[in-house]
């Protein structure tokens, strides 16, 4: 067997202090920009491609006592680099559809929050995604699923909960939402604002509105700036779903605009609008768990901290209104690789097959401001 599920380097990864040796042979700028944390990169992908033989002398410093596993991007060169590591003595394997595969892996675990009901978080280490699953009383909710439906139905049979209500803090410009097709699966409300909703028959919701769950109340906070229709949720008090408004050590990013594509040229306002709606999130209890949408690098579950950790760890929140204007109008990261077709896909103005969606997403998060 010269494959290794990402499953499988995941659990390894997670509970083995002393993994494989994960050997990225992609070219070094796109391992820095994106990569499994803790893995080491041999630039030789060029050499595969043209004449393994070449590559040799670079994969012959490698321990020798150390249990391999290649990546690629799609686990088909990384499959060249295992068979000439194997002609070298060494114990290789091959990821799984390399860093397609790793984005591919979810884990979750429940947070440590006090409601009447179970809170879980579901981590996507290879695109740093967050999302949630809400159970109360035999129902639940899920908030901001990835496109990988069977993550979220293991968690509700886990549970013996039935779903009620899916929901998008925002239109994703990362990854696509699987919102839209797991409520239709099961037969209940999709609900977005509006304002981001542009072309989806998505229940709306405004500023205010309460949801049930069970024995639970889900409250909305409308929340703009990173998009028009941007929300946090908070769950009875004791948790803020602040999709990707506010993040532990950083806020959302104001340039991108809903309209897929084109970047807002009132990226100022936009600022503006984005400070306005954190006050009304810091005039929240310090006690409250902040839930973003995203983490950066590979989030290990619960990722989770209290709105008064969050007020003393972000830079962000101490700048005044003047400031943090002119700081976030001023400071604009890459965009998120394909953002333009990833938008388009979350507000309802394409449809992409779902042989494509997985290479579609392939890239790091950059939703956040740096």
């Amino acid at each position: 067997m010269q494959e290794l599920s990402p499953d499988a380097l995941s659990e390894q990864l997670r509970n083995d202090d002393a993994g494989p040796l994960v050997l990225d042979i992609r070219h070094e700028t796109e391992f820095e920009e994106w990569h499994i944390p803790g893995s080491v990169n041999v630039d030789v992908y060029d050499e595969l491609t043209e004449d393994p033989e070449r590559a040799k002398p670079a994969l012959s410093d490698l321990p020798d006592d150390a249990e391999i596993v290649t990546v690629c991007a799609a686990g088909v060169v990384s499959q060249t680099a295992t068979d000439v590591l194997r002609e070298l003595g060494y114990d290789a394997v091959t990821l799984t559809d390399g860093m397609n595969g790793w984005s591919r892996v979810h884990r979750h675990a429940e947070v440590p929050v006090d409601i009447d009901g179970t809170l879980v978080q579901i981590a996507r280490p290879g695109k740093g995604c967050l999302s949630h699953v809400l159970v109360s009383d035999g129902e639940a909710a899920v908030f901001d699923p990835s496109h990988y439906l069977d993550e979220y139905d293991a968690i509700l049979d886990e549970h013996d909960a039935d779903l009620v209500g899916v929901f998008d803090t925002h239109a994703h410009a990362d990854h696509v939402s699987g919102a839209a097709e797991l409520a239709d699966r099961h037969g209940v409300p999709y609900f977005l604002h509006p304002k981001d909703a542009l072309a989806l028959d998505a229940t709306p919701i405004e500023d205010g509105r309460t949801v049930a769950v069970g024995g639970l109340t889900v409250e909305v906070v409308h929340t703009p700036g990173h998009s028009e229709g941007s929300v946090s949720f908070d769950v009875g008090g004791a948790a803020l779903l602040t999709g990707d408004t506010l993040f532990h050590e950083s806020v959302g990013r104001v340039e991108l605009g809903v309209e897929a594509g084109i970047e807002d040229s009132d990226v100022e306002g936009n600022a503006a609008t984005l400070y306005e709606s954190l006050q009304r999130l810091l005039c929240r209890p310090d006690d409250a768990l902040v839930l973003p949408a995203h983490d950066p690098g590979s989030p290990e579950p619960p990722v989770t901290a209290t709105l008064g950790e969050v007020k003393e760890r972000n830079a962000d929140l101490g700048r005044d209104r003047e400031a943090f204007v002119e700081e976030l109008a001023s400071d604009v990261p890459d965009h998120p690789p394909n953002f333009e077709r990833v938008k388009r896909t979350n507000v309802g103005e394409e449809s992409v097959p779902a042989d494509e969606l997985a290479e579609l997403e392939l890239g790091p998060n950059n939703c956040a401001a740096e």
